[in-house]
């Protein structure tokens, strides 16, 4: 019976072509349709990038916006996933530039009323520094090693994101992965001799 049923409802699935040229005809439900099955991974990466779930929804939104009211330039040569992506990155580059300069101003208030760990065992500090240095690295070097390390993304699928080739992602992880390592090294454990 689930096998059945699940038959019966794929076979009213719409292919991902169909739904687009829905949408460009104007069909709400189709662009909710293809919203619902992006979102949440544009959403992640949005968050990876950010580091605030607030600034990850709000950016999710923008890039769904500016997605949508660029669809006739989408010519498939790619997935649509790997365009959606592309436009996420370029979205939030652009908007961080504005936040780092508020959240600059607001450090102080942060020294005054440091925030809770969420978690007891990892060291506060320790994250903070981490957090900090990563947010430090050069914006192609950052949105590398978040999409690589933190998400998962193959340096294939980064290159097709960024735009780049796949050596350059390669380079690019390698560079900001040394660039941590030299700006953590007193946190490394000393080798006894």
């Amino acid at each position: 019976m689930t096998r059945t049923a699940f038959a019966v409802s794929s076979a009213y699935q719409v292919s991902e072509p169909d739904l687009i040229a829905r949408v460009l005809a104007g069909d709400r439900v189709a662009a909710r349709e293809l919203y619902d099955a992006h979102a949440p991974r544009v959403y992640r990466l949005a968050y990876r990038l950010t580091g605030d779930a607030d600034l990850a929804r709000e950016f999710t939104q923008d890039t769904f916006v500016r997605a949508f009211g660029q669809l006739d330039r989408f010519r498939g040569d790619s997935a649509l996933s790997t365009w959606l992506h592309r436009i996420t990155v370029t979205v939030v580059a652009n908007a961080m530039r504005r936040v780092k300069r508020f959240r600059e101003r607001e450090t102080d208030l942060e020294d005054v009323h440091p925030a809770r760990s969420d978690g007891a065992s990892v060291d506060p500090v320790l994250r903070d520094r981490l957090h900090r240095a990563i947010d430090a690295l050069p914006d192609a070097y950052r949105t590398t090693l978040i999409m690589h390390d933190i998400e998962g993304y193959t340096h294939t699928e980064i290159a097709d994101v960024l735009g780049v080739a796949e050596g350059t992602c390669k380079s690019r992880l390698s560079q900001a992965r040394a660039q941590l390592r030299a700006v953590l090294a007193d946190l490394a454990p000393e080798s006894g001799s």
